[in-house]
């Protein structure tokens, strides 16, 4: 071997041992998978954590409004429109997002059937029943 090589070879031998030495300190800081350091999970627990954490707010609910009546939502206000027709109720001048279309429905304009509607604000915003509608809902509303 070369003389030069030497310390070269020494150098890689040393970072190899001190990487393995970091790697099973790792490993074995996390434990066996099933011990108490790692353990291991049911399906139903997973579920149940998604759910709380990632997405389980409110269930769909269900509104049904006679002729003229208006759905006034709260803040962050989902709702469809699933029969009937409706119109948009909106004082700000600021419309309702129509996440479905990704468009904006203004004061006055027909809420499309079976669109995803947001209330960005509680000031008033909603939607009005031209007919007897019903409409799929999640979070809070007023009926007026």
């Amino acid at each position: 071997m070369n003389r030069k090589m030497i310390p070269a070879a020494a150098g890689v031998a040393l970072l190899c041992v001190v990487l393995l030495q970091a790697y099973h300190g790792a490993s074995a800081s996390r434990g066996e998978p099933g011990s108490a350091e790692d353990p291991l999970v049911t399906r139903s627990f997973v579920e149940d954590y998604v759910q709380k954490f990632a997405g389980g707010g409110p269930t769909w609910k269900i509104a049904t409004l006679e002729a003229d009546q208006v759905f006034v939502g709260e803040a962050g206000t989902e709702f469809i429109l699933r029969s009937g027709r409706a119109t948009v109720v909106d004082p700000t001048g600021s419309g309702i997002p129509d996440l479905t279309a990704g468009t904006n429905l203004t004061d006055g304009s027909p809420v499309p059937a079976n669109h995803l509607g947001l209330i960005p604000r509680a000031d008033g915003r909603g939607l009005r029943a031209a007919t007897p509608v019903i409409v799929m809902y999640r979070g809070g509303y007023d009926l007026k």
